[in-house]
Protein backbone atom coordinates (compact mmCIF):
# COMPACT_ATOMS: atom_id res chain seq x y z
CA UNK A 1 0.00 0.00 0.00
CA UNK A 2 2.83 2.32 0.92
CA UNK A 3 4.63 1.49 -2.34
CA UNK A 4 1.45 2.30 -4.26
CA UNK A 5 1.23 5.72 -2.63
CA UNK A 6 4.91 6.48 -3.35
CA UNK A 7 4.46 5.50 -7.00
CA UNK A 8 1.43 7.80 -7.28
CA UNK A 9 3.40 10.69 -5.78
CA UNK A 10 6.25 10.13 -8.21
CA UNK A 11 3.85 10.15 -11.16
CA UNK A 12 2.30 13.43 -10.01
CA UNK A 13 5.82 14.95 -9.57
CA UNK A 14 6.83 13.90 -13.09
CA UNK A 15 3.63 15.44 -14.54
CA UNK A 16 4.33 18.75 -12.76
CA UNK A 17 7.90 18.78 -14.10
CA UNK A 18 6.71 18.08 -17.64
CA UNK A 19 4.06 20.83 -17.44
CA UNK A 20 6.58 23.32 -16.02
CA UNK A 21 9.15 22.46 -18.68
CA UNK A 22 6.59 22.80 -21.45
CA UNK A 23 5.40 26.15 -20.11
CA UNK A 24 8.99 27.36 -19.89
CA UNK A 25 9.66 26.39 -23.49
CA UNK A 26 6.52 28.17 -24.63
CA UNK A 27 7.45 31.37 -22.76
CA UNK A 28 11.01 31.24 -24.12
CA UNK A 29 9.71 30.81 -27.66
CA UNK A 30 7.37 33.76 -27.26
CA UNK A 31 10.20 35.95 -25.96
CA UNK A 32 12.44 34.98 -28.88
CA UNK A 33 9.68 35.81 -31.40
CA UNK A 34 9.00 39.12 -29.71
CA UNK A 35 12.69 40.13 -29.79
CA UNK A 36 13.02 39.16 -33.45
CA UNK A 37 9.89 41.15 -34.32
CA UNK A 38 11.14 44.30 -32.59
CA UNK A 39 14.66 44.17 -34.14
CA UNK A 40 15.04 46.66 -37.16
CA UNK A 41 15.60 45.32 -40.63
CA UNK A 42 19.33 45.79 -41.14
CA UNK A 43 19.17 45.45 -44.90
CA UNK A 44 16.50 48.12 -45.18
CA UNK A 45 18.52 50.52 -42.97
CA UNK A 46 21.65 49.87 -45.01
CA UNK A 47 19.81 50.93 -48.17
CA UNK A 48 18.20 53.99 -46.57
CA UNK A 49 21.31 55.52 -44.94
CA UNK A 50 23.22 56.46 -48.14
CA UNK A 51 20.14 58.11 -49.69
CA UNK A 52 19.67 60.24 -46.58
CA UNK A 53 23.33 61.27 -46.63
CA UNK A 54 23.14 62.33 -50.30
CA UNK A 55 19.96 64.30 -49.74
CA UNK A 56 21.46 66.16 -46.80
CA UNK A 57 24.68 66.95 -48.68
CA UNK A 58 22.91 68.90 -51.45
CA UNK A 59 22.87 72.68 -51.05
CA UNK A 60 19.35 73.95 -51.34
CA UNK A 61 18.49 77.09 -53.37
CA UNK A 62 15.09 78.76 -53.13
CA UNK A 63 12.86 77.84 -56.08
CA UNK A 64 11.49 80.48 -58.37
CA UNK A 65 7.77 80.87 -59.03
CA UNK A 66 8.08 78.34 -61.84
CA UNK A 67 9.41 75.72 -59.44
CA UNK A 68 12.91 75.72 -60.94
CA UNK A 69 15.96 76.42 -58.84
CA UNK A 70 17.16 79.98 -58.98
CA UNK A 71 20.27 80.35 -61.12
CA UNK A 72 23.37 81.85 -59.56
CA UNK A 73 24.39 83.44 -62.88
CA UNK A 74 23.31 87.02 -63.54
CA UNK A 75 20.47 87.44 -65.92
CA UNK A 76 21.15 89.29 -69.21
CA UNK A 77 19.22 92.25 -67.88
CA UNK A 78 21.76 92.61 -65.05
CA UNK A 79 24.68 93.02 -67.57
CA UNK A 80 25.50 96.48 -69.00
CA UNK A 81 24.68 96.69 -72.72
CA UNK A 82 26.19 93.77 -74.68
CA UNK A 83 29.87 92.97 -73.99
CA UNK A 84 31.64 91.93 -77.16
CA UNK A 85 32.63 88.37 -77.86
CA UNK A 86 36.28 89.32 -77.37
CA UNK A 87 35.66 90.66 -73.87
CA UNK A 88 36.43 88.24 -71.05
CA UNK A 89 33.44 87.25 -68.95
CA UNK A 90 33.92 86.69 -65.23
CA UNK A 91 33.59 83.07 -64.15
CA UNK A 92 31.83 82.01 -60.99
CA UNK A 93 34.12 80.51 -58.38
CA UNK A 94 33.33 78.57 -55.20
CA UNK A 95 32.91 80.74 -52.14
CA UNK A 96 35.84 80.38 -49.72
CA UNK A 97 35.20 79.08 -46.24
CA UNK A 98 34.89 81.72 -43.49
CA UNK A 99 38.30 80.75 -42.09
CA UNK A 100 40.06 81.26 -45.45
CA UNK A 101 38.16 84.32 -46.68
CA UNK A 102 40.01 87.63 -46.59
CA UNK A 103 38.09 90.95 -46.69
CA UNK A 104 38.51 92.84 -49.96
CA UNK A 105 37.26 96.29 -50.86
CA UNK A 106 35.28 96.45 -54.10
CA UNK A 107 36.55 99.07 -56.58
CA UNK A 108 34.64 102.34 -56.60
CA UNK A 109 33.51 101.77 -60.18
CA UNK A 110 31.48 98.72 -59.14
CA UNK A 111 28.97 100.99 -57.39
CA UNK A 112 29.43 104.33 -59.18
CA UNK A 113 29.82 103.51 -62.87
CA UNK A 114 26.28 102.39 -63.63
CA UNK A 115 25.75 100.51 -66.90
CA UNK A 116 28.79 101.85 -68.80
CA UNK A 117 31.94 100.67 -67.07
CA UNK A 118 35.63 101.37 -67.63
CA UNK A 119 37.78 98.67 -69.22
CA UNK A 120 34.74 97.01 -70.81
CA UNK A 121 34.01 96.65 -74.51
CA UNK A 122 30.45 96.76 -75.83
CA UNK A 123 29.05 95.80 -79.19
CA UNK A 124 26.14 97.23 -81.10
CA UNK A 125 25.40 99.26 -84.20
CA UNK A 126 26.13 102.82 -85.25
CA UNK A 127 23.49 104.86 -87.02
CA UNK A 128 23.65 108.45 -88.22
CA UNK A 129 21.61 111.61 -87.53
CA UNK A 130 21.72 115.29 -88.40
CA UNK A 131 23.05 116.85 -85.18
CA UNK A 132 22.54 120.49 -86.18
CA UNK A 133 24.57 122.71 -83.85
CA UNK A 134 25.28 119.79 -81.54
CA UNK A 135 22.77 120.52 -78.78
CA UNK A 136 20.82 117.57 -77.37
CA UNK A 137 19.12 115.96 -74.38
CA UNK A 138 22.18 116.56 -72.17
CA UNK A 139 21.42 120.32 -72.35
CA UNK A 140 25.01 121.36 -73.04
CA UNK A 141 24.01 123.76 -75.81
CA UNK A 142 25.82 124.20 -79.15
CA UNK A 143 28.98 122.15 -79.55
CA UNK A 144 32.21 123.52 -81.00
CA UNK A 145 33.33 119.96 -81.82
CA UNK A 146 30.90 117.87 -83.85
CA UNK A 147 32.50 114.54 -82.92
CA UNK A 148 29.41 113.77 -80.83
CA UNK A 149 26.85 111.01 -80.45
CA UNK A 150 23.49 110.13 -78.93
CA UNK A 151 23.39 107.17 -76.52
CA UNK A 152 20.52 104.68 -76.62
CA UNK A 153 17.94 105.21 -73.84
CA UNK A 154 18.93 102.09 -71.90
CA UNK A 155 22.62 103.00 -71.63
CA UNK A 156 21.80 106.73 -71.38
CA UNK A 157 20.46 105.79 -67.93
CA UNK A 158 18.73 109.04 -66.95
CA UNK A 159 21.61 111.15 -68.36
CA UNK A 160 24.36 109.21 -66.54
CA UNK A 161 26.11 108.85 -69.93
CA UNK A 162 26.14 112.61 -70.58
CA UNK A 163 29.65 113.95 -71.15
CA UNK A 164 31.22 110.51 -71.46
CA UNK A 165 33.92 110.04 -74.08
CA UNK A 166 33.57 106.86 -76.11
CA UNK A 167 35.98 105.21 -78.54
CA UNK A 168 34.02 103.68 -81.43
CA UNK A 169 35.52 101.04 -83.74
CA UNK A 170 34.15 99.69 -87.01
CA UNK A 171 34.78 96.26 -88.52
CA UNK A 172 36.93 97.84 -91.26
CA UNK A 173 39.44 99.03 -88.63
CA UNK A 174 38.40 102.71 -88.63
CA UNK A 175 37.79 104.41 -85.28
CA UNK A 176 36.55 107.71 -83.87
CA UNK A 177 36.24 109.24 -80.39
CA UNK A 178 32.90 110.90 -79.63
CA UNK A 179 31.37 112.70 -76.68
CA UNK A 180 27.84 111.80 -75.57
CA UNK A 181 25.61 114.87 -75.78
CA UNK A 182 22.24 113.41 -76.67
CA UNK A 183 19.82 110.52 -76.14
CA UNK A 184 18.71 108.11 -78.85
CA UNK A 185 15.14 107.02 -77.91
CA UNK A 186 13.50 103.73 -78.78
CA UNK A 187 13.76 101.83 -81.03
CA UNK A 188 17.48 102.42 -80.43
CA UNK A 189 18.63 99.19 -78.80
CA UNK A 190 21.13 98.70 -75.95
CA UNK A 191 24.64 99.11 -77.35
CA UNK A 192 23.49 101.38 -80.18
CA UNK A 193 25.09 104.78 -80.83
CA UNK A 194 23.54 107.43 -83.08
CA UNK A 195 26.50 109.37 -84.46
CA UNK A 196 26.56 112.82 -85.92
CA UNK A 197 27.17 112.83 -89.67
CA UNK A 198 30.67 114.17 -89.09
CA UNK A 199 31.52 111.33 -86.68
CA UNK A 200 29.89 108.60 -88.77
CA UNK A 201 31.88 109.71 -91.81
CA UNK A 202 35.08 108.78 -89.95
CA UNK A 203 33.93 105.14 -89.97
CA UNK A 204 32.04 104.70 -93.24
CA UNK A 205 30.24 106.71 -95.92
CA UNK A 206 27.22 108.49 -94.44
CA UNK A 207 25.05 106.88 -97.12
CA UNK A 208 25.72 103.50 -95.49
CA UNK A 209 23.47 104.58 -92.63
CA UNK A 210 24.10 101.63 -90.30
CA UNK A 211 27.18 99.58 -89.43
CA UNK A 212 28.30 97.09 -86.76
CA UNK A 213 30.60 98.56 -84.10
CA UNK A 214 32.29 97.95 -80.79
CA UNK A 215 32.85 100.76 -78.30
CA UNK A 216 34.41 101.45 -74.92
CA UNK A 217 34.63 104.25 -72.37
CA UNK A 218 37.62 106.61 -72.44
CA UNK A 219 39.27 108.92 -69.92
CA UNK A 220 40.98 111.22 -72.44
CA UNK A 221 43.59 113.92 -72.11
CA UNK A 222 40.93 116.58 -72.50
CA UNK A 223 42.23 120.14 -72.16
CA UNK A 224 40.40 122.65 -70.01
CA UNK A 225 38.60 122.53 -66.70
CA UNK A 226 35.09 121.84 -65.45
CA UNK A 227 32.41 124.55 -65.56
CA UNK A 228 29.22 124.88 -63.53
CA UNK A 229 25.89 126.28 -64.72
CA UNK A 230 22.68 127.02 -62.81
CA UNK A 231 19.49 126.37 -64.72
CA UNK A 232 17.16 129.11 -65.91
CA UNK A 233 14.75 130.00 -63.10
CA UNK A 234 17.14 129.00 -60.31
CA UNK A 235 16.82 130.96 -57.06
CA UNK A 236 17.48 130.49 -53.33
CA UNK A 237 14.19 128.56 -53.24
CA UNK A 238 14.71 126.18 -56.17
CA UNK A 239 17.66 125.45 -58.40
CA UNK A 240 19.09 123.10 -60.96
CA UNK A 241 22.87 122.59 -61.26
CA UNK A 242 24.87 121.22 -64.17
CA UNK A 243 28.56 120.33 -64.58
CA UNK A 244 30.11 120.78 -68.04
CA UNK A 245 33.45 119.69 -69.51
CA UNK A 246 34.24 116.87 -67.07
CA UNK A 247 36.76 114.30 -68.32
CA UNK A 248 34.99 111.33 -66.73
CA UNK A 249 31.24 110.64 -66.36
CA UNK A 250 29.65 112.04 -63.22
CA UNK A 251 28.33 109.69 -60.55
CA UNK A 252 26.80 112.29 -58.20
CA UNK A 253 26.51 115.99 -57.37
CA UNK A 254 26.08 117.28 -53.82
CA UNK A 255 25.52 120.69 -52.25
CA UNK A 256 26.56 121.90 -48.83
CA UNK A 257 23.69 122.69 -46.47
CA UNK A 258 23.46 123.61 -42.78
CA UNK A 259 23.01 119.89 -42.07
CA UNK A 260 25.95 118.74 -44.19
CA UNK A 261 26.32 117.51 -47.76
CA UNK A 262 23.11 116.71 -49.61
CA UNK A 263 23.04 114.59 -52.76
CA UNK A 264 20.76 115.97 -55.49
CA UNK A 265 18.61 113.87 -57.83
CA UNK A 266 19.59 113.84 -61.49
CA UNK A 267 17.10 114.52 -64.27
CA UNK A 268 17.04 113.01 -67.77
CA UNK A 269 17.98 116.46 -69.14
CA UNK A 270 21.22 116.39 -67.12
CA UNK A 271 20.57 118.84 -64.29
CA UNK A 272 20.73 118.03 -60.58
CA UNK A 273 17.75 119.55 -58.76
CA UNK A 274 17.27 121.04 -55.30
CA UNK A 275 13.46 121.42 -55.22
CA UNK A 276 13.37 123.26 -51.87
CA UNK A 277 16.41 125.48 -52.52
CA UNK A 278 18.67 123.92 -49.90
CA UNK A 279 22.32 124.34 -50.90
CA UNK A 280 21.55 126.65 -53.83
CA UNK A 281 24.44 129.12 -54.16
CA UNK A 282 26.60 127.19 -51.68
CA UNK A 283 29.61 124.91 -52.19
CA UNK A 284 29.21 122.08 -54.73
CA UNK A 285 30.84 118.66 -54.59
CA UNK A 286 31.01 116.41 -57.66
CA UNK A 287 32.15 112.77 -57.85
CA UNK A 288 33.15 110.85 -60.96
CA UNK A 289 32.65 107.11 -61.60
CA UNK A 290 36.19 106.40 -60.36
CA UNK A 291 35.32 107.82 -56.94
CA UNK A 292 37.30 111.09 -57.18
CA UNK A 293 35.56 114.01 -55.42
CA UNK A 294 36.05 117.67 -56.22
CA UNK A 295 34.74 120.43 -53.96
CA UNK A 296 33.97 123.67 -55.81
CA UNK A 297 33.32 126.92 -53.97
CA UNK A 298 32.64 130.48 -55.06
CA UNK A 299 30.05 129.68 -57.75
CA UNK A 300 27.45 132.45 -57.75
CA UNK A 301 23.75 131.69 -58.09
CA UNK A 302 23.49 133.14 -61.59
CA UNK A 303 20.98 131.33 -63.83
CA UNK A 304 22.08 130.19 -67.31
CA UNK A 305 25.67 131.44 -66.94
CA UNK A 306 28.57 129.06 -67.55
CA UNK A 307 31.07 129.63 -64.72
CA UNK A 308 34.52 128.04 -65.15
CA UNK A 309 36.42 126.45 -62.29
CA UNK A 310 40.06 125.47 -61.89
CA UNK A 311 39.26 121.78 -61.38
CA UNK A 312 39.36 118.66 -63.55
CA UNK A 313 39.14 114.95 -62.76
CA UNK A 314 42.26 112.81 -63.05
CA UNK A 315 42.86 110.72 -66.16
CA UNK A 316 42.42 106.92 -65.98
Amino acid sequence: MQETRQAARQRRRRRRLMVGTTAGLVVTGLLVCLVMTMQPDREEDAGRAPATAVANSQESHPPTSSGKKKSLAPSPSEISASPSAGAKKPKASPSPSPSSASPRKAPATSSLAGRIRPKSTYQGVATVYKAGVGDGACSYGPSGDMMIAAMNTTDYETSAACGAYVLVRAANGASVTVRITNECPLPCAPGQLDLSEQAFAELAPVSTGRIAITWSLLSPSTPGTISIRYKNGSSPYWCGIQAIGHRNPLARLEVRTSGGWRQLARTDYNYFLSPDGSGCGKAIRITDIYGERLTIEGIALRPDVVQPTRFQFARH
